[in-house]
């Protein structure tokens, strides 16, 4: 089954897609995950990276909700509104909206971020609580320190490639404690990085590994994307592995 979801921040409506998998449900209702997407992405994710992996996982017993973080992809708000604080207040409404549904069991529901999601998962981790947390090529605020160019932001608004970046951004960034924040939540997490990643170095998640205490899985050959069908059969197949309880 698959449904269009809709929720409310700060005023602003955030769109999403819920996914539950068929077959009776179980006494306490299907486990879950509330997938992040990236910087200037959105829930679908490059050749459709989220909406396939929510199919994957609900043939696995898994539920899914992907949506758009206010003032990217279908929902409301700007872009340049976008800060990383903003978006965790996004994921902790994505979970009491999760865990108010009636298929879905509330003790369950997990957490997976890409790129920047990622960073914003470990973040809201402590936060939400969730089951399990599975970052993908995750980000340090490193990755955005190159914008404050002799240490100094823009004005007002970075024209990044046509999305308008804001200075509020930008200087929250470098405030942002990711492997601290990562460092007290003391549940069960695993990293997938590719080996290959340009975008993202795979070190960040050798970090980010290292802070939660869990394995870090390495997808050979694997660009940032995971642009090729053998990393993302490795990816599926892993990432529902570790969801599932393996």
């Amino acid at each position: 089954m698959e449904q269009f979801a809709q929720f409310t921040v700060g005023g602003q409506r955030v769109y999403g897609m819920v996914h539950v998998p068929e077959g009776e449900r179980p006494a306490r209702g299907w486990p879950s995950v509330v997938m992040l997407h990236g910087f200037t992405g959105n829930r679908i994710e490059p050749h459709r990276l989220f909406p396939l992996l929510s199919r994957y996982l609900s043939a696995h017993g898994v539920a899914s909700l992907r949506f758009d973080f206010r003032g990217s992809g279908e929902s409301e708000g700007e872009f340049s509104e976008m800060t990383v604080a903003r978006e965790v207040e996004d994921v902790e409404a994505a979970f009491e909206y999760v865990r108010g549904l009636p298929l879905i069991d509330p003790e369950r529901v997990m957490l997976l971020g890409f790129s920047m999601g990622g960073l914003v998962a470990a973040l809201a981790a402590e936060r939400v609580r969730p089951h399990r947390l599975a970052l993908w090529a995750p980000a340090l605020p490193e990755l955005w320190l190159s914008y404050l160019r002799g240490g100094f932001a823009p004005p007002v608004i970075l024209d990044h490639g046509g999305w308008p970046l804001s200075r509020e951004f930008l200087l929250e960034m470098p405030r942002m404690k990711p492997l601290e924040a990562a460092a007290r939540w003391s549940g069960v997490a695993r990293v997938f990085h590719g080996d290959a990643d340009p975008v993202v170095p795979p070190v960040h998640g050798v970090r980010y590994a290292q802070a939660l205490g869990c394995d870090a899985i390495a997808i050979p050959g694997a660009n940032h994307t995971f642009d090729s069908l053998e990393a993302v059969e490795m990816l599926y197949r892993e990432t529902a592995r570790f969801l599932t309880g393996g």
